[in-house]
């Protein structure tokens, strides 16, 4: 990589539309997602992305859900296809797990294909003898989800 991407939680610098666009069109989990839902997720958690030093573009996303006492759900994670292939991913998440709010806490995250880039970042799967992770999908999502995969 010829450049050090920017890293940034500010809410103002985010492509909110950059944002919906590959969520609602490109991210398997999140398919048909509304602006107005990617505005209020957005509106509702720690944000971090990834920029190019010089144009200021946005490279890459992520955001936090948290209480910044106990835990944090780490969700909607991407890079533009454009910029993959070059480590941004690993440093953003790199970024958001030392992040000050979140370094000492407990993270979950759902994922379908990346679980082995999560594990050098501390992740494990939670199955485990005494407890199970559990998930509730609201049922219209659910639906959706099928008829897409």
């Amino acid at each position: 990589m010829d450049f050090t991407p920017e890293f940034s939680t500010d809410p103002e610098r985010l492509d909110t539309l950059a944002i919906h666009k590959f969520l609602s069109e490109s991210a398997y989990w999140a398919r048909g997602r509304s602006l107005a839902s990617v505005q209020a997720s957005i509106r509702g958690s720690l944000n971090f992305a990834a920029y190019h030093p010089e144009t200021k573009h946005m490279l890459a996303y992520a955001r936090a859900v948290t209480d910044r006492a106990t835990m944090y759900y780490l969700a909607d994670v991407f890079v533009l296809p454009e910029w993959r292939g070059r480590a941004i991913g690993r440093q953003l998440i790199q970024f958001a797990v030392q992040h000050p709010d979140l370094a000492r806490l407990t993270g979950l995250l759902v994922t379908k294909d990346a679980a082995a880039l999560y594990h050098d970042y501390g992740f494990r799967e939670t199955a485990h003898n005494d407890r199970v992770a559990m998930m509730r999908v609201r049922a219209w999502l659910e639906a959706e989800r099928n008829s897409i995969e």
